[in-house]
């Protein structure tokens, strides 16, 4: 037997029918579920500095378990001194078993080791079932070494769900354990 994530398996089990009964869906089909999950992240200071994008790659690539790809300007901006092909980010789509496990770690260590954590702000959902929010620091990862980080960089982090709507997406993320402030 093959090994399968617990949130998979949670999911599998109680999640979509829990879902299925609470909208009436005539089809499992129908249930809402996580498609991938992409993080971005965009270094600024990487216009001066070459190396800076390859410690994020580094990063992302340990943080997430999966390779993370540069990302490159596609246009001359004069006023950054930023020029055609230069790297400026880096980002990661994760899909299957890998999103599970990285969905598993957010929730249950990265995102209460956050400062004054209090939850997430459901403001980041964009009216298709889809949701982003943002980390201040990379350092709330367990897989980064705080000894040898040479800057803090923040990230973005999107769900994107099969939910039509932002209230099945919610719902869907809710019964994930993810930590929706009360407000």
């Amino acid at each position: 037997m093959s090994y399968v994530p617990r949130l998979r398996k949670a999911y599998d089990e109680e999640i979509a029918p829990k879902l299925k009964e609470q909208f009436g869906y005539s089809s499992a089909m129908q249930t809402p579920r996580l498609v991938k999950i992409c993080l971005n992240q965009g270094i600024g200071k990487g216009i001066g500095d070459r190396k800076l994008v390859d410690t994020a790659v580094e990063e992302m690539s340990l943080i997430t378990g999966q390779r993370a790809v540069p990302c490159y300007s596609t246009k001359d901006v004069a006023n950054f001194k930023l020029r055609k092909g230069m790297p400026i980010g880096c980002k990661v789509t994760l899909r299957g078993q890998m999103m599970y496990e990285f969905l598993d770690r957010l929730i249950a260590v990265a995102l209460p080791r956050t400062r004054d954590f209090r939850g997430v702000r459901s403001s980041g959902f964009d009216g298709r079932g889809n949701f982003s929010f943002g980390v201040q620091e990379q350092i709330v990862f367990p897989e980064i070494d705080l000894d040898k980080i040479k800057s803090i960089n923040g990230m973005d982090i999107t769900f994107v769900t099969s939910a039509d709507t932002d209230e099945e997406a919610r719902a869907l993320l809710n019964e994930f354990g993810f930590p929706f402030t009360k407000n």
